[in-house]
């Protein structure tokens, strides 16, 4: 069970790395997805390697005693490291500028990894210690140093982190104030993890013994810790994704009245495009919003424009704003068009060619007029109102 505790979030870590790859095979020059991925693998590692059941067998398979010592603290340092980088890169700026800090960043971390290994190459650690290393050789040459060195190279990130997120958090959209913020109280639970070794280390110091807080106190947080950061980096960049096939999605809805009051009049574009059972919502939309554009131009000869200025003067005379106005008036001229069609299909002299006038096609006025199709009694009067003009016809 201990083990499932570090193996889950690794393999939930691997996954979103996983998912990554497609992506980061067709934009490899793409710097922030080469970030996001990185960070994605070394958390994933930090998790496999900091296992109990990991660090015995990499011990037994390398036949040196805490073998798994500096490992995974060069995992851990490599976490620092890429999450500085990320963060960097993520929050964009002048690309030189970028660049060089991330390269800084990328040295300085791999200085770190460097010194932990000579540290541990020159420090004498050979009994094997699957959970208590910290504080057992924390009076131990060397290896005292190494432990030291990661904690600070950890709190120093920690630190930096928790500021920068903090700062930017204040000045961006939800969405990615929501990781951000997550983001921060993954560091700053890094800090208790600090700050509970680095209490336990000087307990032993001083000659007391404080390693719960190391071997039972830490562990957790430290999990915790970096699924919350591994989340809040993931998480605005997934939530952007559903965001868009949400608000994808209602468009697509909204549309679908004014597509259906559109259904009799006839175009042979749009009936020649075709699309399969399983195409993306995307493409629905935009075969949606082009057969809405192609069956407006259809019933250009139904035009009648008094129902549009009559429409658009009530509009105003109801308190409505100029631009909802011209979005009602559109909606019945183009309704009332459709219910013209329907009752006299084939005509194709334009109505008042000195006075036509075609509607919005934008999207977010295509989605107003579908609300006023589907709801505006002026809408619907303009409708009544063709029907009779067009009984009335000889």
């Amino acid at each position: 069970m201990e083990g499932l505790s570090f193996y889950i979030p690794g393999a939930v870590m691997l996954t979103a790395f996983l998912l990554k790859l497609p992506a980061l095979r067709r934009n490899p020059d793409d710097t922030l997805l080469r970030s996001v991925s990185g960070l994605l693998l070394v958390a994933s590692f930090v998790f496999l390697f900091a296992a109990p059941s990991t660090i015995a067998a990499v011990n037994r398979i390398t036949g040196i005693p805490n073998f798994s010592a500096p490992l995974v603290y060069c995992i851990l340092t490599a976490f620092s490291g890429a999450c500085l980088v990320l963060i960097i890169n993520w929050r964009g700026g002048p690309p030189e500028q970028t660049r060089r800090t991330s390269r800084l960043s990328i040295a300085a971390y791999s200085l770190v990894v460097v010194a932990l290994i000579v540290l541990f190459a020159l420090g004498d650690a050979p009994v094997e210690r699957l959970r208590d290393l910290d504080t057992y050789y924390a009076n131990t040459p060397f290896i005292r140093e190494m432990i030291v060195l990661y904690l600070l190279a950890h709190t120093v990130a920690a630190v930096v982190m928790t500021v920068l997120c903090w700062r930017w958090s204040r000045r961006v959209g939800r969405m990615l104030q929501y990781g951000l913020r997550l983001i921060v109280f993954g560091y700053l639970l890094n800090l208790g993890f600090d700050g509970v070794k680095f209490a336990a280390m000087g307990a032993r110091w001083a000659g007391h013994d404080w390693d719960g807080l190391s071997t039972y106190v830490a562990p957790p947080l430290a999990q915790v810790s970096a699924l919350l950061i591994g989340t809040g980096f993931v998480f605005p960049l997934i939530g952007h994704r559903i965001s868009v096939s949400w608000s994808t999605a209602v468009r697509y809805r909204r549309l679908g009245y004014l597509a259906r009051a559109l259904n009799s009049a006839a175009s042979s574009m749009s009936a020649s495009v075709t699309i399969g059972r399983w195409a993306s919502l995307d493409l629905r939309l935009m075969k949606r919003e082009a057969a809405i554009h192609d069956r407006i131009l259809a019933l250009t000869p139904y035009f009648d424009h008094s129902i549009h200025t009559d429409t658009y003067a009530a509009a105003l005379a109801q308190g409505q704003t100029d631009d909802h106005a011209q979005s009602l008036a559109d909606a019945a001229m183009i309704a009332a068009a459709s219910t013209a069609q329907a009752a006299n299909p084939g005509r194709n002299n334009l109505a008042a060619p000195e006075t036509a006038r075609q509607p919005s096609r934008t999207a977010d006025d295509l989605v107003q007029m579908s609300h006023a199709v589907r709801r505006s009694p002026l809408v619907h009067e303009a409708c009544r109102r063709a029907a009779l003009t067009e009984s009335s016809t000889p």
